[in-house]
C-alpha cells in the first residue's frame, strides 16, 4: 500500500529542507515519488536532472535516487546525454520557470524537436523566487515583482504550448492543487516514449503570495477557483494538451549505431 510514511522512507533523503512555508516543491517531489512507485519503476533505474533555483532542490539532494544538479538552464541538455549514453534510464528533469523557460528555453524547444524521451517538469511560481521575486518569462502582464514594481510591461511566456507546437509527444499542465491528477499525468509520462512536458503551477507564499496578500492555502484556493478542466476562456485550462506519437531520437540514433555494426 502506498502511503505518506513508505513513500517518505523509501524515496525521500533525510535532509534539512530549504524550502519556505507553504512552498509547493515538498508537493511535487511527493507527487513524482508516487508516479514512480505506481509505474514499477526501480529507484536503480532513474536519474533526476535539476538547473539553478528553488525547483531544482527538489531531486537534488532530497530523491532517493541518482541525481545530477546541473548549471542554469542546462538541466535538458545534461538529460538529452544521460539518456543517449544510457537508453534503459528513465531521465527525470525538475526545473523552474525561469531556469526551464528563460535560460534553458532554447534546451526546451530542441528537446521537444527531437523528442528525446525525457519527463520534464517545470514547477511554474510565475517569478525567479530564490533570488528575490524579480520577474520572469512566466510572469503575468501586469503584475508586480521586486523589478517591475510598477507592473510587468512584457507578457508571460505560455511555455506548454510552445513545448507543444515544438513536437512534443505528451505535453500537460497542473497544478499543486491537482494532486492526484498530477501524480496520474507523472506516470503517464514515465510510460511515453518521447518528450513529455508537465507545467506544474505551485505556489510561492514567500515572494508572490505576500505581494498579494495570500498564504500558501490561499494560493492553492486559488488555483482551484482558477483552473479548469474544461477549455474555459475565464479560466486556465489544465489538463492534457498534446499526446501524440512521433519519432524518438534516442531509438533513432541507437538504429543508426546498430546498422552501421550490421546487428
Amino acid at each position: 500500500m502506498i502511503n505518506a510514511e513508505m513513500i517518505k522512507e523509501k524515496y525521500v533523503r533525510n535532509h534539512p529542507s530549504p524550502f519556505c512555508p507553504g512552498c509547493g516543491g515538498g508537493m511535487v517531489l511527493n507527487a513524482m515519488s508516487r508516479a514512480v512507485e505506481k509505474s514499477g519503476l526501480e529507484k536503480e533505474d532513474v536519474a533526476a536532472v535539476s538547473g539553478i533555483g528553488c525547483a531544482a532542490w527538489i531531486p537534488s539532494p532530497h530523491w532517493r535516487v541518482d541525481t545530477l544538479h546541473t548549471t542554469h538552464g542546462r538541466a535538458v541538455a545534461f538529460a538529452s546525454g544521460i539518456k543517449i549514453a544510457n537508453r534503459d534510464l528513465e531521465v527525470m528533469v525538475v526545473s523552474g520557470d525561469g531556469d526551464c523557460a528563460g535560460i534553458g528555453g532554447n534546451h526546451l524547444l530542441h528537446g521537444a524537436r527531437n523528442n528525446i524521451d525525457l519527463n520534464v517538469l517545470m514547477v511554474n511560481n510565475g517569478l525567479y523566487a530564490m533570488t528575490g521575486g524579480q520577474v520572469a518569462p512566466t510572469t503575468e502582464h501586469g503584475e508586480e515583482t521586486l523589478t517591475t514594481p510598477h507592473g510587468n510591461p512584457s507578457s508571460s511566456f505560455e511555455a506548454a504550448e510552445v513545448v507543444k507546437a515544438a513536437g512534443a509527444s505528451h505535453v500537460a499542465r497542473w497544478t499543486t492543487y491537482h494532486m492526484d491528477e498530477l501524480i496520474e499525468e507523472v506516470e503517464k509520462a514515465i510510460n511515453t516514449e518521447g518528450f513529455s512536458f508537465i507545467e506544474v503551477l505551485a505556489q510561492c507564499p514567500t515572494r508572490k503570495g505576500k505581494k498579494e496578500g495570500m498564504d500558501g492555502l490561499d494560493m492553492l484556493e486559488w488555483y482551484k477557483n482558477n483552473t479548469s478542466k474544461e477549455k474555459d476562456r475565464d479560466k486556465l485550462y489544465v489538463g492534457t494538451l498534446a499526446d501524440i506519437e512521433r519519432p524518438e531520437l534516442t531509438q533513432e540514433i541507437y538504429r543508426q549505431i546498430e546498422g552501421f555494426r550490421g546487428d
